[in-house]
């Protein structure tokens, strides 16, 4: 199964591919959309969908993780992060991609066993887990990747869920 983990905002997307098969994880690629703080919102979110758009095409994933949004403190910058957000879910339905949204605690139980870790501890896991040398930098990219081992742990109960379901 391959799966994209998307860490949404506006001015960095963190974006990590990777593919899950037979318990074996393989990361594929992973980097950031990243649009300047002078650019104008519209011109930003334009850019998001099309760059976006674009990793689609190129991995043509079965599935697409995405972190579940909540508001803190600024209601204007999750205003913002959630438009951003709307970009890509709409990039993924054009390409008839499911999305499937986890929270924070959720990724910090599935990558660490520890639903109240600290990034720093998730970082290092999601490391471990996929085989690389180094955190993937900046932080956005590491906590896609981690959004992405995630949905790796989480989708074979949702598929038997789903099963359950249609039997009844």
């Amino acid at each position: 199964m391959k799966i994209i983990g998307v860490d949404p905002g506006y001015a960095i997307v963190g974006v990590g591919v990777i593919d899950y098969r037979n318990n074996h994880f393989t990361t594929l690629d992973y980097g950031a959309i990243t649009t300047p703080a002078d650019m104008p919102f519209d011109r930003r979110l334009k850019t998001i969908y099309e760059d976006f758009t674009a990793i689609l095409q190129m991995h043509k994933p079965d599935a697409i993780a995405v972190e579940r949004l909540y508001f803190t403190n600024n209601q204007k910058t999750g205003i913002d992060v959630a438009q951003a957000r709307g970009v890509i879910l709409l990039a993924a339905a054009q390409f008839d991609v499911p999305c499937f949204e986890y929270t924070p605690l959720q990724v910090k139980l599935a990558v660490t066993g520890y639903g109240k870790a600290v990034k720093k501890q998730v970082m290092e896991m999601t490391t471990r887990i996929l085989h690389l040398c180094e955190v993937p930098k900046p932080d956005d990219v590491a906590d896609a990747l981690a959004i992405a081992v995630c949905h790796a742990h989480t989708a074979p109960a949702l598929a038997r869920q789903a099963a359950m379901q249609s039997k009844r």
